[in-house]
């Protein structure tokens, strides 16, 4: 049922939660009706910085008041099962922050909750909506590039060396037991499923390069999406790439098919070289270099509200989604195992 205007709560104010914010403030069709925080203090600080006319650091007390259409969770995994239940108890739909979920257990248990609410449960993956990858879709669309055989990003960001890796930002990062693969690479598994479709199978090889951190920030993912097409997923935080800003594109990416080869580079440049040719030709797109990921968040968000406003199909749903966390659990068990995890 499509609607005029949206009303919107949002529930964490984390270093993250600043573009959600930004992004929903930018959408003349919705209104940011709450803002909840664990510190009230903290929650009052976003309430007065983005014009918000309610704060709380009870989520349930503040939804109930304000009868939003959506809540909008931006906190961390491990409090993400009770937001749910909350909402659905309301019938207020969700959108949820990535990670999803502790495990794949919880995710699977708020998809059920959600679906027998009846309410909506989606999750804020934005990689996908980085235009660059939105402009490689409809290349791949059309075919200029033959039968697409190989693909490859290298995932450089450069930020994970030495004792003060990641303490600026995101400090958490440093103790996470699963690092690489759990909040950077499960981006990626999301984003070759949209540019190629449903993996036959896998294997992995991670390590730690870094003995400051708990989890590992390195590894290589070969994934075997049929049809003769291989893709690879080669990380590492701890090197970088060419570009002016390493966490724009994250890497470089090469898609190679019979009639030519598509290259992403870091500074979000999309050049197409036909086969036989020496000398590439860039592919012009739409892009905001601004914000995270070439604005990837208001992206996501545009999308969702769109979906709601005037009922444009919706991707990234919770239900959905829990295939991204499932070939997650198999790089795992590919890189303990040592062998190929193959779906049926």
């Amino acid at each position: 049922m499509s609607k005029q205007t949206l009303n919107v709560v949002c529930s964490g104010t984390g270093y993250f939660s600043q573009f959600h914010y930004e992004a929903w403030s930018r959408l003349d069709q919705v209104n940011l009706v709450g803002v909840c925080n664990r510190s009230i203090k903290s929650a009052e600080e976003f309430a007065q910085k983005y014009k918000i006319p309610n704060s709380s650091s009870d989520l349930e007390a503040l939804l109930r008041e304000t009868k939003p259409d959506l809540v909008d969770i931006i906190t961390p995994p491990a409090t993400h099962l009770n937001a749910v239940k909350i909402a659905a108890k309301l019938g207020i739909d969700v959108i949820c922050q990535k990670p999803f979920g502790e495990t794949i257990e919880v995710a699977q248990q708020m998809v059920e909750i959600a679906e027998q609410a009846g309410i909506k449960l989606i999750v804020h993956e934005n990689f996908r909506f980085m235009p660059w990858y939105r402009k490689i879709k409809q290349v791949l669309e059309s075919q200029v590039l033959g039968d697409v055989l190989n693909a490859e990003f290298r995932l450089r960001t450069g930020d994970g060396q030495g004792p003060e890796a990641y303490l600026s930002r995101q400090p958490y990062f440093q103790q996470m037991p699963k690092f690489l693969v759990h909040e950077t690479a499960i981006h990626f598994i999301d984003t070759f499923r949209y540019l190629f479709g449903e993996p036959k199978s896998l294997y992995a090889d991670l390590r730690r390069c870094n003995p400051h951190i708990k989890g590992e920030d390195s590894g290589i993912i070969l994934f075997d999406f049929g049809d003769n097409l291989r893709a690879i997923f080669d990380g590492n935080r701890l090197l970088d790439h060419p570009t002016s800003n390493p966490r724009r594109t994250m890497g470089e990416l090469n898609i190679a098919g019979t009639l030519g080869e598509l290259t992403l580079d870091g500074e979000a440049k999309v050049w197409l070289r036909k086969f036989g040719e020496v000398t590439p030709i860039e592919l012009p797109y739409p892009i905001q270099d601004q914000n995270f990921g070439g604005d990837c968040v208001f992206n996501t968000i545009e999308h969702i509200v769109n979906h709601f406003l005037t009922g444009t199909r919706l991707e990234n749903t919770g239900k959905d989604y829990l295939t991204n966390i499932q070939l997650e659990e198999a790089v795992y068990q590919s890189a303990t195992e040592q062998q190929k995890i193959s779906f049926t």
